[in-house]
């Protein structure tokens, strides 16, 4: 990338606004007796910040992964929060449903706008060239990865490793992993940093990440070792949900969990939730889903935590208020269940993502097959195999069916961005 403004990577349109000095502009002569100062020829290149960021922000999205190409100043103002401001500004940013899958030294995503797309557009981010592409180590480090998103940037937080996604250009840059190696951990964003906790059998800490000077630190300590939960993120707190008792318990839990039997200590660990207050930096009461169940998938939009619980014969959808300031903070309420076959167990083979989109939540069937779950029951219904998805209206309170994921896309994380 130059400094300066190389005309190769202009559309037509780009280039007309640079003078031809084959063509000269035509000479209309000056009375006599005026004095007039010619301007001399100005180039987009030559406009101040404000006047080119008013310019380039009314650019189509699918040309946008051009315009880092341009300049390295170019490529600084799209990384600018006035850049993004001003997009939204023009109404040029939308939700999009992002389902990003890690194969061996590739990383595949499918993205999805909710009323807008009728199907998924398949696309992949281009590696950076760096030892973490390598073949061979990539997919053992980012199998399991969980996804956070700031601004428009994904981020895919593996075991000891992390990649920065850009979804307006397609480029990959690898970032500092966290301090500890996890696995199916949780992770949330909280004020424009990102918490992980859980997936660790060495410790129980509490890491943020700063993207700004692209370091991790531990913050705080966990009351409970979890492995396969699902992390949010509402109001300033973190929230640690479901998953299993991972290893012996910590100091915190023993005094947390003292007297319990171990077969109560697990039920509490797969229907209960752990909230840390990131900007006081305490931990706040344990909040338990009504009824009991094991937390199958979980996610936080419009002040709300919605959370999907697997029983013996059933499914339930539970809605938790978030929001500390309102009087009705930790209250739970039972809503429609999604339209899964009735009486069927969601084991390991079946997982979910959701994801909160505005004032609707989003049900990914990532991997598994119902019907090879109906089959094993006894059943014979079919039609719900792989990759279906699902949109709950959190005004309506009704399910709807969207676009099935691609069969290309399996064993894919799930996130929302504003691209």
């Amino acid at each position: 990338m130059s400094d300066s403004c190389n005309s190769r990577h202009f559309s037509w349109l780009m280039k007309s606004c640079f003078p031809n000095n084959q063509h000269p502009p035509p000479h209309h002569p000056t009375p006599i007796g005026i004095t007039t100062i010619l301007p001399t020829g100005t180039t987009i290149a030559e406009l101040p910040d404000d006047l080119l960021l008013e310019c380039l922000s009314r650019v189509t999205r699918s040309s946008l992964p051009s315009l880092p190409l341009v300049c390295c100043r170019w490529s600084l103002l799209l990384d600018s929060p006035t850049f993004h401001l001003l997009r939204h500004r023009h109404n040029l940013l939308r939700l999009t449903l992002f389902a990003v899958s890690v194969s061996d030294g590739a990383l595949c995503t499918a993205s999805y706008r909710l009323n807008n797309d009728c199907s998924w557009k398949i696309c992949s981010f281009t590696p950076a060239n760096d030892p973490v592409f390598e073949h061979g180590c990539f997919y053992s480090l980012f199998s399991h990865s969980r996804l956070s998103v700031i601004g428009r940037k994904i981020y895919v937080i593996g075991r000891k490793a992390m990649l920065r996604c850009d979804t307006w250009t397609g480029l990959v840059v690898p970032r500092q992993g966290p301090v500890f190696p996890r696995k199916k951990f949780a992770a949330a964003v909280v004020g424009e940093k990102i918490y992980v906790a859980g997936g660790c059998a060495r410790a129980v800490a509490v890491e943020e990440y700063d993207p700004t000077s692209n370091t991790w630190s531990v913050v705080a300590k966990a009351p409970r070792k979890r492995y396969g939960c699902v992390g949010a993120s509402v109001d300033g707190v973190f929230y640690v949900i479901g998953g299993l008792k991972l290893g012996g318990a910590s100091g915190n839990e023993m005094l947390v969990a003292r007297g319990s039997r171990a077969s109560d200590a697990a039920h509490v660990y797969a229907s209960s939730m752990d909230l840390y207050d990131t900007v006081n930096g305490v931990w706040l009461k344990t909040r338990s889903v009504p009824g009991g169940g094991c937390v199958v998938a979980a996610c936080a939009t419009a002040g709300e935590i919605y959370v999907l619980s697997s029983h013996a014969v059933e499914l339930s959808f539970w809605k938790f208020n978030g929001s500390r300031k309102s009087t009705g903070f930790g209250d739970w309420c039972r809503i429609k269940s999604p339209p899964l076959p009735a009486q069927v167990r969601l084991d390991s083979t079946v997982r979910f993502s959701c994801v909160g989109i505005g004032e609707k939540v989003v049900l990914v069937q990532v991997n598994g097959c119902i019907d090879d779950l109906l089959r094993r029951s006894g059943r014979i219904e079919r039609g719900m195999k792989e990759g279906l998805v699902l949109v709950y209206d959190c005004v309506a309170g009704e399910w709807s069916r969207a676009a099935d994921l691609p069969e290309v896309i399996r064993r894919s994380a799930c996130v929302c961005v504003e691209c």
